[in-house]
This record gives C-alpha cells, structure tokens and sequence, in this order.
C-alpha cells in the first residue's frame, strides 16, 4: 500500500477523513447559532467526554459553520499555565480591528473598552490597539464586571456589522473558579441583551459540575451533550469509508477486528486504520493484515508511560511541604502496604481530592499543601484483648485528669 496515500489520520484534534456520527451534535449548533444571529436566545454548547473522542474535531467544525454563516471565532485553548484573560483579549483585537474597516460608532466603543480591559490584564501586559481607553467600561478591576462589559460590547459591535461572535473555548476545565465565573457571567448577560454571542467549548468529564459551581444557573444557559466512543456500525463505517473512496476495501473480517480492539474509541480507530494501512502488502486489507499491524506496532512501541499517581511521590527525597511551612517525610510509593494484614497499617486520606485544575491523564491535579495536609493520627496494631489507643499530634495532646478524678 502506498503510505503517501494512507487516509487516517491519527492526532490530538486532528480531523478524521470521515467525521461520522457527530450529525446530531453538528446540527444542534447549526441551529443554536441562527437562533442567536436572529434575536432568540440559543443555549450554548459544552461538548463533554474523555481524551480522544473528537471534542476538538467538533469545535473546529463549530467554528467552520459559524464563519460560513459570516460570524467571527474567536478560539481559545485554555492551559493550565496560560491566563485567559490575555488571550481573550488577543482575539478579540483581531476580530475587532476586522470589524473597524466598516468605520461602525461601536466597533470604536468596543476597541475603547477592550483598551480598557487590557489595562487590567495580569504581570503588567499590555495589548497594542491604536484607540483612548473608554473610562467607566471594563476598568474596574473585577473580572466578572469586566468581561461582561467587554462581551457586551462585542456583541453590540457584531450587531451593527450583520454580523455575530463565537467564543469558542477548548480544555475549560483548566479555567481557574474566577475565570469560567466571569465567562458564564458575560454569556448570562448577553444572552439577556438578545446580542449576537454565543459561547461553546469542550472539556473533560467533569465539566458540568465545575460550570455548575462557577454559577448556580449555569445549567440553564448551556447543554452538556456527551461525547463518546462510535456504536459498532459507524464505527466500522469511520475505517472502511475513507479506504473506500480511495478504491481500496476491507474485507469484513478486518473491519470487524478493528472495531473491536479500537472500542469505536475515535483516535484509536485512526490509529489503527493508519498502521493497518500501513501493513498491508496489497488490497483488499485482510484480517491477517490486521494481526500484522499489531505485531508491528508492539514490536515498535515505546514503554508506555504510567499515569502519575494522584498523591504527589517526592522521588528527591527532600520531603514535601506542609501547611506549617515545614517538610513532611517521603511519601511511601502506593501499594507499598497492600500485603498488611488488616488493622496494621496506617489511617490517612485514600481518596483522591478533587480539585478545579485537571491532569493530561484525567487524573485530579494534586496538589502537596492541599493532599498532605497537618499530621494525620495513627492507629497502632494492638491485641484484641488490649485497648485500642490513638496517639494525637503534641500539640492536640489531651491534658491528663486531675489526681481526684483517676478513680471516678
């Protein structure tokens, strides 16, 4: 087979040959962007699921639709590390300066008030936009207020140019609580105002709760469709439809063990179709094609990296912080007590603690001061005929009893 040809595409929001079983997904925002453009508040959209199941391929697809209908994107991918409000404001600046060859009265208002906003921005950062600063709009210092005077001037602005805006935001969940709290906040607002903006993004499962806790009447502006691997017919037709355009088939039994060990998972279904592809000595691609590919990749794939582990494991030996300032001991590698029989081990925290900021392995982001926290009590092994005696840190020693009252 020629790999020059090979139509899968394995990626992180690569684009699939054929974008199959997304219609329904595709629709709804088709339609909640024209209800938007004519005055009638469309719910926004959250796309929600796990890593690879095509959330960004769908937001890049919102974006198409929504710059076909002559609406301007402004797409941000969150990080953990990034500040959001600066790269807000560096795209609206571009879609702002676009608008501002029409000469429009409240494109100049909200290159004023995003000046204004930009006086505000993190580390002294500064935007450069050519207009005065609008004082009394996005000035105040507070992220909610601010945001929302400037949305609300993006949209007024999008309104006398025919046209509409698109906040399209990837990986929310990296948003801090303060952040996505103005986002929703803005969105509420415009939504109230009737103007042409509408807000979509994508983020890891967890996402409802944490727009749920940002702002209590977040559920009733955004859908939260769920975004998951293929059923096992379109699954099937996502790896033999862009074979077949390029006249080559698979034979049923090929198709059948790809979706089996791809799970419909839609990476892995390109990832698969891609070494298959590459497998294979001739068309049609077989099942013997497929056993191949797997001998091949194994024989070639790189030790696969384990998920961190959600309790932080100081590997320097330098101890961890406490919440006194001070230095906790190594903590012990996990499943090093599995082997105890019961009652020997040590009480502590098990459970993982949820947090706002979330791992590229879906695991809680952990955090030293939040996971060990003051000293935890410790339970000793004791016989069963003897007492069972909890020994308290020094400082929460209980006093002992009076002399007169040993006997009571």
């Amino acid at each position: 087979m020629d790999r020059l040809q090979n139509p899968y595409q394995p990626g992180a929001g690569t684009r699939p040959p054929a974008l199959i079983g997304r219609d329904e997904l595709i629709d709804g925002f088709g339609v909640a962007l024209r209800r938007t453009l004519t005055g009638r508040s469309g719910k926004s959209c959250m796309l929600v699921g796990l890593r690879g199941v095509g959330k960004t391929v769908l937001l890049n697809r919102f974006a198409e639709i929504a710059e076909a209908e002559g609406v301007k994107v402004g797409f941000i991918e969150a990080s953990e590390n990034g500040d959001f409000r600066t790269l807000l404001a560096v795209r609206l600046r571009r879609i702002l300066l676009e608008w501002n060859n029409r000469i429009s009265r409240a494109v100049a208002t909200a290159l004023g008030v995003l000046k204004s906003f930009t006086l505000k921005l993190p580390g002294g950062a500064s935007i450069a936009i050519g207009v005065d600063a609008l004082a009394g709009r996005a000035d105040s210092g507070l992220l909610a207020e601010d945001l929302t005077d400037l949305l609300v001037a993006a949209g007024e602005a999008a309104g006398t140019c025919d046209s509409g805006l698109v906040v399209a935001v990837d990986e929310v969940q990296y948003l801090s609580g303060d952040e996505l709290a103005a986002l929703v906040t803005a969105i509420h607002r415009t939504t109230q105002l009737g103007l042409p903006v509408l807000l979509t993004g994508a983020g890891l499962p967890q996402l409802p709760a944490l727009v749920g806790a940002a702002r209590s009447y977040a559920e009733r502006l955004f859908e939260f469709p769920a975004v998951n691997s293929l059923p096992p017919e379109e699954a099937a037709a996502a790896i033999a439809v862009p074979a077949g355009e390029l006249g080559v088939e698979l034979t049923p039994g090929a198709v059948d063990r790809v979706v089996t060990e791809s799970g419909g998972y839609p990476y892995f279904l390109q990832e698969w179709g891609y070494h298959v592809w590459n497998a294979a000595p001739a068309n049609p691609i077989t099942d013997d094609d497929v056993n191949a590919a797997r001998v091949e990749r194994h024989r070639h794939a790189r030790p696969r990296l384990l998920p961190r582990p959600v309790r932080p494991v100081d590997t320097q030996g330098e101890g961890l912080p406490a919440r006194d300032g001070g230095s906790r001991a190594r903590s012990p590698p996990l499943g090093r007590h599995r082997g105890r029989a019961r009652g020997q081990g040590r009480i502590g925290r098990t459970a993982p603690i949820r947090s706002h900021r979330q791992g590229h392995d879906l695991q809680p982001g952990a955090r030293g001061h939040r996971v060990h926290g003051s000293a935890v009590r410790s339970v000793p092994a004791e016989s069963h005929a003897g007492p069972l005696r909890v020994r308290l840190p020094a400082h929460r020693t209980r006093p002992e009893p009076p002399a007169d009252d040993l006997g009571r």
